[in-house]
């Protein structure tokens, strides 16, 4: 029977023993001495010195081997070590997970073909909230000089906190009294460049990195001191194409008789067809994106172990994200079905391409935009931790922590439009708007517009609108937890945890505007302001993009400052007004959109540790089920028409508008979950074992979903309907999932090669459908007897059942499976000059019968499950000799359905994607060494499209990013 002793595993970790010295039992090297246990290791190994990337892979190996679930790890030997820009790309390295990029780097995440909505995290086991404003954690918002241990839980078991159907995400931060010395320093300094900044007018290039960090063990190494800061400076830079959905339906076959007809995507002119009418699409924009981002985050520790059977940890982790950007460039609004269409070319019953011509019916138009964003994000985690050994068998872990998460984003648009004379004395908006495009698929597109020459002439351009639509949200969690172990003298268990955790949640939500002018035309109270020389400046495109008009960029500042000399008024929560008093539903959503989701979960647990033989094959792992009570409920208002008796009550805004027809509501749901699981593994050899593990899973649904929006409206006749994009009674994703794989671990801590296959059943997942015959008074809505007709003043009869459409559980659910292949080798045994050559490679399969509906592409579709690649590659090869050390990493992913970057609300396909990185350090002395670093090394941009590639989605390149700096340790 093989098992690795305390010694064993420690110099195992370093990479320093061989397989026989592993042999030794655990009771043996216990009762050994600590100089016959110095002389057996002389006697049987060779001392080799590990050290770099090749060291962390080894020790997330070693990790790996030993753990008690299915799981990946990640690991560094010191704060600082790890080079990636944060842990969205530092994951991404793992088998199995692949991210979605955001301003051209790793945000979200996704495990197993799931989306960040069904992966769970914590940080030093405790589960963390997001800025994202739903529970998917923005894993770029953690610098990775900060983290030294990540792991992903790809089968659950009873001890971890729920959440994860994907899987689960453990970040650590150091552990002060667990270093080899008594004092470690680290300074990391890299400076930044990107190679497309100089494409984007007022763009930065350039950009930097740098952190600090100490880690200290004083008293007799009783106290422990770890102190983390690192600084990410860097430019926010994108070039891109985004096409709009195809929300509109017109006959185009024949238009402004054009006896040809339209043109086909197979090149024929007039095939059968069988449907009258054809899918139009809402538009396009053409943007550069410039500004800057920065991130300062802060680490700290103190351990306190005055005694071999008591330990206290406190711990910190601040982290700030702050984002600066513009973009500019053009919004096409093709202007719906009144418009004349000419010359169309047809895809898939959808126009690709055609020429545009504004109507008196039509709000066809070119909008010169100048966005200015602001997004400041602050993640706040703390924690105390006290670990006692009660008696010799009896363990205790209490654990206190805070998490609270903000996110305060403010988007300041600016829209501009064509005159026909700027300099007159009440300017006219210029309808003799003509544009004419063609698609070309994930290529750019060919675009016309017979108003370019004005886009750079301030006769001609006007400023027309300018808003603010701040979204802001505040996520706060407190918890606290029990666990105990019992250790038990037991041929099957070693030892049997229990615990129990409870914990409170808190989320807001609120909208807020300030709007002046109009973005469609010129407003007559609201005059448009004319632009001077002083306030522009003539923007042309470059590179890929330098066949597009040129444009103004506009001067925010000293525009709003002449348009607003007595200041710009501030963002407001209201119902808003129109000149007569009542209430303007454009502003009223800043008010019902807002709200409160209130969470209190209450768990417990109980898992036996397994640790015995079958036969002559050593099985570990574990049993257990747990036990989750979720209370969760959402304030809304809900409109009664003003009804006292169903509770109608006078609501003030924040400029003191009063609204009288909402009732304030808190309503929710209560539901308890029994989710039981198993891990074993079996030990076949001393290099190969099977693990098989299977349980009952769950994720929460988004905790925006939960926020109340519920509308219903009752039409002349009586009947009623309503719309509610989310749901306070939503109940969790549910999963029965299973996992079989081999492990086989090569001699000398030379590498390893897994294969692993997983099922996940499906049980529901939450999507916006409509609910045919729902009665609205039985589930709770208010729904008035009669209305009186606005006409004939008779009253009419409510019939209170309905369609409504909102997000539910849809119960039909759906299996994935997949299987993955890991490989890592060091080819130790090659001649020495190549003897640090190395290659980690990983593939992952994904299937699923899940599919989702969309017509964004106009006629309906059938989409994959969100967060889905079928396949998915990641490779590194790289090669250290002496002080001398380069990697290059490529990572694939199929395509994949997700929300389109910069559009709210559409979920498309992204096309399939490389992403190459590559890195070279060389240790100039034991303490100084210095790297170079390519991100994104082949310009890789992001692309989508709606349902078929013809119909192009984003198009977006973010250039290349180049480090040069240098790391002291001392």
């Amino acid at each position: 029977m093989f098992k690795p002793s305390k010694l064993s595993l420690a110099l195992l970790s370093c990479g320093l023993i061989s397989a026989s010295a592993l042999a030794q039992s655990a009771e043996q090297a216990n009762t050994a001495s600590q100089q016959t246990a110095n002389n057996a290791q002389d006697d049987q190994i060779e001392v080799i010195e590990v050290t770099g990337f090749r060291k962390s892979l080894i020790d997330s190996i070693n990790a790996k081997r030993f753990a008690d679930t299915v799981t990946e790890q990640l690991s560094a030997d010191d704060l600082g070590a790890l080079p990636d820009v944060s842990m969205a790309d530092a994951l991404t390295r793992l088998p199995g997970i692949s991210a979605v990029r955001t301003g051209g780097q790793a945000a979200e995440i996704n495990i197993r073909g799931m989306d960040g909505g069904f992966v769970f995290s914590t940080l030093n086991g405790r589960e963390q909230v997001s800025t994202s404003g739903s529970r998917s954690i923005e894993f770029d918002q953690y610098p990775s000089e900060l983290i030294t241990e990540a792991a992903v839980y790809k089968s659950p078991k009873a001890s971890l906190i729920e959440g994860g159907v994907a899987g689960t995400v453990e970040l650590k931060t150091a552990s002060p009294l667990s270093i080899d010395q008594d004092h470690k320093f680290n300074i990391n300094a890299r400076g930044m460049y990107n190679d497309r900044a100089s494409e984007v007018q007022d763009a930065n290039e350039f950009g930097h990195r740098l952190s600090l960090s100490y880690q200290g063990k004083f008293l007799d190494e009783t106290l422990g001191v770890a102190l983390g800061y690192a600084r990410l400076y860097q430019p926010s830079v994108a070039t891109q194409f985004i096409g709009f959905a195809y929300n509109g339906v017109k006959d185009i076959d024949l238009v402004d008789g054009d006896t040809d007809g339209p043109i086909y995507d197979d090149g024929s002119a007039n095939p059968e067809r069988d449907i009258d009418k054809e899918y139009i699409s809402e538009g396009f924009e053409l943007q550069h994106l410039g500004g800057e981002e920065t991130r300062n985050g802060y680490v700290g520790a103190i351990e306190w172990a005055p005694s071999d059977v008591f330990k206290l940890r406190a711990d910190a982790f601040v982290s700030k994200f702050d984002s600066k950007t513009f973009a500019r460039g053009f919004r096409v609004k093709f202007g719906g079905e009144n418009a004349a269409y000419a010359n169309p070319v047809i895809a898939e019953n959808a126009m690709v391409g055609g020429t545009i011509n504004r109507t008196t019916k039509s709000f066809t138009r070119v909008e010169t935009v100048n966005d200015d964003n602001q997004d400041f994000d602050e993640i706040q985690n703390y924690g105390l931790n006290l670990q006692w050994q009660i008696t010799e068998r009896l363990t205790a872990d209490l654990d206190l922590s805070y998490s609270n998460a903000t996110n305060d984003f403010r988007n300041g648009l600016l829209w501009a439009l064509v005159a026909e004379d700027a300099n007159a004395e009440t300017p006219v908006f210029d309808t003799n708007v003509s544009l004419s495009y063609l698609l070309n698929g994930l290529d750019l597109p060919d675009v016309g517009f017979n108003q370019a020459d004005a886009f750079t002439d301030t006769n001609r351009l006007m400023v027309s609108k300018y808003g603010i639509y701040p979204f802001q949200n505040e996520d706060e969690l407190k918890a606290v937890r029990l666990d105990l172990q019992y250790d038990l003298d037991n041929d099957f268990f070693s030892s049997i945890e229990f615990g129990a955790r409870y914990s409170e949640r808190e989320y807001s939500n609120d909208r807020s505007l300030y709007q002046y002018g109009n973005d469609g035309a010129f407003s007559s109270r609201e005059a448009p302001l004319q632009l001077t020389d002083d306030m522009v400046e003539v923007v042309n495109w470059e590179g890929d993009f330098s066949y597009f008009p040129s444009y103004l960029a506009i001067d925010l500042d000293s525009a709003l400052a002449a348009w607003f000399p007595n200041g710009i008024p501030q963002p407001v929560q209201t119902w808003g007004a129109n000149s007569e008093g009542v209430i303007d539903n454009n502003s009223s959503w800043s008010v019902l959109q807002s709200g409160d989701v209130f969470e209190k979960v209450v768990s417990a647990y109980v898992m036996a540790n397994i640790d015995t033989e079958i036969g002559d094959i050593p099985v570990t792992g574990n049993i257990g089920i747990r036990m989750v009570d979720t209370d969760q409920s959402s304030t809304v208002y809900e409109d009664v028409g003003g009804d006292v008796s169903a509770g109608a009550t006078p609501i003030v805004d924040q400029v003191g508008l009063v609204n009288s027809n909402y009732a304030f509501k808190r309503l929710g749901l209560k539901y308890t979950d029994y989710l039981p699981s198993i891990n074993l593994n079996f030990r076949v050899t001393d290099n190969d074992q099977i693990r098989f593990a299977a349980a009952k899973v769950m994720s929460r649904p988004e905790i925006n979903r939960l926020v109340s929006n519920l509308s219903t409206n009752i039409n002349d006749d009586g009947e009623i309907s309503g719309n509610s994009d989310n749901n306070p009674f939503l109940k969790p994703f549910y999963a029965n999932q299973y996992d079989i794989s081999y492990e086989r671990y090569f001699a000398d801590t030379d590498g390893a090669f897994v294969a692993a296959f997983f099922y996940k059943d499906i049980e529901s997942f939450v999507q916006t459908l409509p609910i045919y015959n729902f009665d609205f008074s039985a589930n709770g809505f208010y729904v008035p007897e009669t209305i009186e007709d606005e006409l004939s003043g008779v009253p009419v009869t409510v019939d209170p059942v309905g369609t409504y459409t909102t997000a539910i559980n849809n119960e039909e659910g759906g299996s994935i499976k997949g299987i993955e292949l890991a490989y890592t080798q060091i080819f130790s045994f090659l001649p020495d000059l190549w003897s640090g050559l190395g290659l980690n490679v990983s593939y992952s399969y994904t299937k699923s019968e899940v599919e989702f509906f969309t017509d964004l592409g106009g006629q309906t579709r059938t989409q994959s499950l969100p967060g889905l690649s079928e396949n998915v590659l990641n490779a590194t090869l790289f090669w250290n000799y002496k002080d001398f050390e380069t990697r290059l990493n490529a990572r694939y992913r199929s395509e994949f359905v997700s929300e389109q970057w910069g559009v709210n609300e559409q979920v498309v396909n992204f096309d399939d994607e490389i992403v190459v990185d590559m890195q070279a350090s060389y240790d100039v002395t034991e303490q100084l060494s210095v790297l170079f670093q390519v991100n994104n090394l082949t310009d890789e941009p992001t692309q989508s499209y709606f349902g078929s590639k013809q119909f192009t989605g984003t198009t977006q390149f973010f250039g290349r990013q180049f480090y040069l700096g240098a790391n002291y340790a001392f």
